[in-house]
């Protein structure tokens, strides 16, 4: 079983299986006519169920013919045009050859001595991000496994920071239309029930600023302590971003630690059109970023950054055996002094492949065409008496329903267009998401593959309308 081990002497094994791995991706790549084949859950476990694991096939061919028929006949394709659904992104290629280097050398980016270049890397994409964003001189950073535990990370310091006698009287503020990790996190740090206040948002689903106003002083006046105001740059269901000059206002007049979920947002940082769209966002104290959402990068790639770089300090445990406080006397560069993780892969190497391959202005112009398409999908649907549009979009992201004409009902409205999205997914023509407006059942287009056409989503909403009538015609005739 040695033979399997990466090292000198199995080289060119390694080269021949890698290979033959890629050769079977590519191949999928060139000949997907669909984003998925529809297959069902009943259909494709007995497959899976039916291996025996303590039974190994000792041949790679073998087992890529199994994987095909298991895993990448079947596989949900993110780069296919009309894969319309969350936030997954077509990934660039300078990545995924990043991804294939880190995962053969298998850094650990933990301390220095486990990875050492890939230790300076990560922290020179982090200046780099920081410096996009403008948090200053002395900010600083890591990478995450994602958006929740960036977010974590981000309201564990802000906790941190908060001069409160009890976690009780600690208090955070975020939209109506924040992401969930908010609310998760909270509950993890230890925070009461009550903790997480909802705020409004307008019709363009950005956080009411009167409404956090009010709020912060209705805390104060209470004498509970505001810990953090979570602003969202780039919502998951509509794309929308708060106003974040108002927000930092706010913030700072009543000494509030400022968060920035930019998860969705961050790949306005390389727009070469819309980077004002997040002005403000450089007053921020600390700032979550989702590479693998708007900057192309295969799954993980993201990071939390703060204003001060002493703040990470809540974070950093020294133990013996691993990064003894020595060595920071010894200024030797130990990552996990500012993560929550221990061992942590050498993702950054993506990002910095991305970097040195396309460039910054590369990756901004890939989501400005993002952008630039859902613009052009709210005009058409705008335009389509079919369909009801909740707004228009800030980065690239469309919610929608299928209204029929014939049908006043909305429970049953509401039924049409949970059954044209289960049909759709079904058939494999095309993936679109879902989501509630209101207590209504509504579809999403998340627009982040720019290959994407307006044809494409043309061609999807006459399939949307196409399933729901065959629904509400069926409908009529088991009512009648």
């Amino acid at each position: 079983m040695r033979s399997h081990l990466l090292n000198d002497t199995t080289a060119e094994s390694y080269r021949r299986s890698v290979t033959e791995g890629i050769e079977r991706v590519a191949a999928k790549l060139a000949t997907t006519t669909r984003p998925f084949t529809g297959i069902t859950v009943d259909a494709l476990s007995p497959r899976i169920d039916a291996i025996d694991l303590d039974k190994p096939l000792l041949d790679t061919t073998a087992v890529l013919d199994e994987l095909e028929d298991v895993y990448l006949r079947d596989a949900v394709y993110f780069h296919h045009p009309r894969y319309l659904a969350h936030l997954n992104c077509p990934v660039v290629i300078p990545a995924v050859l990043g991804e294939a280097i880190l995962s053969a050398v298998n850094s650990s980016l933990d301390t220095w001595d486990q990875s050492a270049g890939g230790t300076l890397i990560e922290r020179k994409l982090i200046d780099w991000t920081t410096a996009r964003i403008g948090l200053g001189p002395v900010a600083d950073g890591v990478f995450t496994s994602g958006g929740t535990q960036s977010n974590l990370q981000a309201l564990l310091l802000a906790r941190e920071e908060a001069k409160a006698d009890t976690t009780a009287e600690l208090r955070v503020f975020a939209s109506e239309v924040s992401h969930f990790s908010v609310k998760k996190s909270a509950k993890l740090l230890g925070l009461g029930p009550d903790a997480v206040v909802s705020i409004p948002v307008d019709q363009d689903k950005r956080m009411h600023t009167v409404a956090l106003a009010r709020e912060l002083e209705r805390c104060r006046r209470e004498g509970l302590v505001p810990m953090a105001v979570v602003a969202t740059a780039g919502t998951t269901d509509f794309g929308s971003i708060d106003p974040l000059p108002e927000i930092a206002e706010l913030c700072e007049q009543y000494g509030t630690w400022m968060h920035v979920d930019a998860a969705y947002g961050c790949g306005l940082l390389a727009s070469v059109k819309y980077r004002d769209r997040i002005d403000g966002i450089e007053r921020a104290d600390s700032v979550t970023v989702d590479y693998h959402k708007s900057f192309f990068q295969p799954v993980s790639s993201s990071a939390v950054l703060v204003r001060d770089a002493s703040t990470l300090r809540h974070a950093t445990y020294h133990a013996e055996y691993l990064n003894p406080r020595r060595m920071v006397q010894e200024r030797i560069p130990n990552q996990v002094d500012k993560s929550l993780q221990t061992t942590r892969r050498f993702d950054a190497l993506k990002l910095w492949m991305t970097l040195r391959v396309m460039g910054a202005d590369g990756i901004g112009r890939l989501f400005d065409e993002v952008c630039d398409l859902a613009a052009e999908g709210w005009k058409l649907l705008a335009a389509d008496p079919r369909f009801d549009v909740v707004v228009a979009p800030s980065l690239s992201t469309l919610v929608f329903r299928y209204i029929p004409a014939s049908v006043t009902d909305p429970a049953e409205i509401d039924r049409a267009n949970l059954y044209a999205r289960k049909a759709l997914f079904a058939s494999g023509d095309a993936v679109v998401a879902g989501t509630k407006v209101q207590g209504r059942h509504y579809l999403k287009f998340t627009l982040l593959n720019p290959e994407t056409t307006v044809e494409d989503m043309s061609v999807v909403l006459d399939l949307i309308a196409g399933h729901a009538e065959q629904y509400l015609g069926e409908s009529l005739d088991r009512a009648s």
